[in-house]
């Protein structure tokens, strides 16, 4: 079987970003006990935040989900367009990628992945990170540290917003050590998001959560633009089926 070519994007910094999931880590997306659990590194005031922020994007439905489809697709200014389609089959943990090239299935609770399945689950990992944050950031409790501000200036719009810092631990994952500061209103829906890249202090990428639809109970941001629009990183053909 050819492989899934880990394409990367000229010109802008493509990150993976949900750092619990590992090549000998069962992923625990599916299951209730782990979306509630109590995390042992944040505080009882910042976890109710991520709580907050999940449930409002739909942790609620999530265990309802049988299979979710979606492509992730990038345009960029003087850059070609990108795009790689998924399946995903949540309560088995089963992922197909679809490409152009090649179809690969593979089981994302398999402790020993081979070489070709890791580096694909890599793109996966961060697909799906930009699909749904708020929920992965619920799962990843155990995992980051979070500091949460009333009132600061969101970087595109310059409104004033909440904001959470969500800083992922130094070991473990595809890119430990980074963060994210998620800036949102009092309906806890994320409009804008920073991500930097080891936790450095300066941003790597800023771009909006915008374009939200309900599928299957959940709320999805189709679009993600960064400040003058020359950067588009958005999802079509998203599909729920639950239960």
């Amino acid at each position: 079987m050819k492989y899934l070519t880990n394409i990367a994007l000229l010109g802008f910094v493509f990150f993976t970003s949900c750092k619990t999931d590992t090549k000998t880590q069962k992923s625990t997306e599916n299951t209730s006990e782990n979306s509630s659990a109590e995390s042992t590194m944040a505080s009882d005031k910042e976890t109710s935040i991520v709580e907050k922020i999940a449930h409002a994007n739909g942790m609620d439905a999530w265990a309802t989900v049988e299979e979710l489809k979606f492509t992730f697709n990038v345009d960029r200014e003087g850059n070609p367009h990108f795009e790689r389609s998924w399946i995903w089959k949540p309560k088995t943990n089963e992922v197909t990628a679809l490409s152009a090239e090649d179809t690969l299935t593979y089981d994302r609770n398999d402790t020993d992945m081979d070489s070709t399945a890791y580096k694909t689950n890599g793109n996966f990992v961060n697909d799906k990170f930009w699909l749904m944050a708020p929920l992965n950031i619920m799962w990843d409790k155990n995992s980051i540290t979070t500091e949460h501000t009333a009132e600061a200036e969101a970087p595109i719009s310059k409104k004033m917003m909440q904001k959470l810092t969500v800083t992922y631990g130094n070991e473990g994952g595809y890119t430990p050590g980074d963060a994210y500061d998620l800036y949102f209103g009092d309906d806890f829906i994320v409009q804008e998001w920073v991500y930097r890249k080891g936790n450095q202090a300066e941003p790597s990428m800023t771009t909006t959560w915008e374009d939200y639809v309900e599928k299957g109970g959940l709320k999805i941001a189709e679009m993600h633009k960064n400040d003058d629009g020359n950067f588009k990183l958005y999802f079509t053909g998203v599909e729920v089926n639950a239960e």
